[in-house]
């Protein structure tokens, strides 16, 4: 019987979640599996995996052969990493010692990575957000300023219209007592 560690996948419609799985080559893509070695989220970015390392080691140990997509997953975890130098050793080549402090070493460096690429996210949204705001206030100033702008023409609009109506009351209220004056010399 030959394993393979594949994906199986979950999750809803358009929103994948794989599990990590070693199974006989001949089941079906979500059927029977002998272990579950872990999971893969690709709706995270960077995406989400749980691996048990020294599971995943083991069945690699046994001649399970990974999926490309599977293979990417064990080296980007480290398992394969772990498997190679675990052959170092078998050969005399290395101590458990030197493999472990290799693979502690690889593991910092790629954690490091994994922390600058989500910083690097983190400070992209906190830009593109700061950048919004900074059009949402342009936005809102310059409607500020145009509705500051129709205000004082309105009232330019008016204030003629006001000062006509003043001077045509004052010029009616002169008018007024000269013509009462006439009637009172005509009277008299």
């Amino acid at each position: 019987m030959s394993v393979k560690i594949r994906l199986q996948r979950h999750g809803k419609k358009q929103r994948p979640f794989y599990w990590v799985v070693a199974a006989d080559a001949r089941s079906k893509r979500d059927g029977k599996y002998l272990e579950k070695i872990g999971t893969y989220n690709p709706n995270t970015n960077p995406a989400t995996i749980e691996l048990n390392i020294d599971s995943a080691v083991k069945w690699l140990h046994n001649g399970a052969q990974p999926t490309d997509t599977a293979r990417a997953i064990l080296s980007y975890k480290g398992a394969l990493l772990k498997h190679h130098l675990d052959g170092g050793i078998r050969k005399g080549a290395l101590t458990q010692e030197q493999a472990d402090a290799k693979l502690s070493a690889w593991l910092d460096a790629k954690a490091g990575k994994v922390d600058a690429k989500k910083e690097g996210l983190t400070k992209a949204q906190a830009d593109a957000r700061a950048k919004s705001l900074k059009a949402e206030q342009e936005v809102n100033a310059k409607r500020l300023a145009a509705a500051a702008q129709a205000e004082a023409d309105a009232i330019a609009a008016a204030t003629p219209a006001v000062e006509e109506e003043v001077a045509e009351v004052e010029a009616s209220t002169e008018e007024a007592p000269a013509a009462e004056e006439n009637n009172e010399t005509t009277e008299a």
